[in-house]
């Protein structure tokens, strides 16, 4: 049996009728950029992720740099983030003119440590970007308690957590915006780049809205310099057609989490995903820890049972931050698991015979 570590195509076949429909319907109107398409998933998302407003742009990394850029970050200014994320997380911040300050994480949880996160603040902090990384929400309350001591701005990474909850409150709620990533292969997934920040700010809101328009709100009326990330119609139209299937498919990915959860805890060397206490985890990813994590993902392919690294290098080791020479002893948790994670198949159709599979796999090697 061969099992993919996703399968797109199966969910399409699901839904095929509303993809289709909706995508001959955006051909039909011609509306191709902005439009009511564009309009309507704005105002659906809004709802679904319990906030005021959605500002939709063309992908989640441009969603971070607006967010940064309507918050007024400065040159010099100082922004607090993961050592454990895709490099988006923390590129936009020097893109929008800050200096990256990395913390560690949480040694069970793969989400930032806020005990870190107050050891790295300094004069010129001003704010904090947690990721809810694989779909499993930060400590949201310790990290909005440093964030109200030292008045520093929040901005929630959700790019792998829709509809992810802590303490039962819905991620991106907490900070004074969230941005959210709907790259083809995440739990709410358009058919190309699309991205959005949501907000229960008005003004930032607007803001963003006209940095993401060449700077208006109105066509030839540039109000400031803006950049050109818009979510085409086309996307719009096939999220809004996915987007009422999102909380099944989600209950979906957490019962296929709980049947590995059983198969793998009692496999020698296996270390399951941690949930931490009142999280609600997503399960974007579902990824185990191994000591010998090269070893096992080289048996698992051999096998037909597609994995990844998600992500081989923690951000602070990267080429690209090569200039501000971290050690593997300031981010030991993020250090030690870069070595040992590994993604194993995870999507809403995935069947009990695939999970046995991987699980047979596991247990074998």
């Amino acid at each position: 049996m061969t099992v993919p570590f996703a399968d797109l195509q199966l969910q399409y076949q699901n839904i095929k009728g509303e993809i289709d429909a909706a995508i001959a319907a955006v051909i039909r109107d011609n509306a191709f950029i902005r439009g009511s398409y564009v309009d309507d998933f704005e105002q659906e998302f809004a709802a679904a992720s319990e906030t005021a407003h959605c500002v939709s742009c063309a992908n989640g990394t441009d969603a971070l740099y607006l967010a940064m850029r309507a918050l007024k970050v400065q040159p010099g200014d100082e922004v607090i983030t993961t050592a454990h994320s895709w490099i988006s997380t923390a590129a936009m911040i020097t893109h929008a003119g800050a200096n990256v300050v990395f913390c560690d994480t949480e040694a069970g949880t793969f989400t930032i440590d806020p005990a870190a996160i107050e050891a790295a603040i300094t004069p010129r902090t001003v704010g904090i970007i947690p990721v809810h990384l694989y779909g499993q929400p930060a400590d949201m309350d310790a990290i909005m308690a440093i964030a109200n001591k030292h008045k520093l701005w929040v901005i929630e990474d959700c790019a792998q957590a829709h509809l992810a909850r802590y303490k039962g409150k819905m991620v991106g709620t907490f900070g004074e915006a969230a941005t959210y990533s709907f790259y083809p292969g995440k739990n709410l997934g358009a058919m190309g780049d699309a991205g959005a920040v949501v907000t229960n700010d008005a003004a930032l809101a607007e803001h963003m809205t006209m940095l993401a328009r060449h700077g208006g709100l109105v066509k030839h009326q540039h109000r400031i310099e803006g950049i050109n990330s818009r979510l085409d119609g086309m996307q719009a139209a096939i999220l809004s057609a996915k987007l009422p299937h999102l909380a099944a498919w989600t209950e979906a990915r957490q019962q296929a989490a709980r049947v590995y959860d059983a198969g793998l805890n009692q496999i020698e060397d296996v270390v399951v995903p941690e949930v931490a206490p009142e999280r609600s985890h997503v399960y974007h990813l579902y990824t185990i820890r191994h000591p010998r994590r090269d070893a096992l993902a080289a048996h698992l392919n051999a096998n037909g049972v597609q994995t990844a690294i998600n992500y081989p290098t923690a951000l602070p080791f990267l080429a690209a931050y090569a200039r501000l020479g971290h050690r593997p002893e300031q981010f030991p948790n993020a250090h030690r698991d870069q070595g040992q994670i590994l993604s194993l198949p995870m999507f809403a159709e995935i069947s009990r015979p695939q999970q046995d599979e991987v699980i047979d796999l596991v247990r074998k090697f």
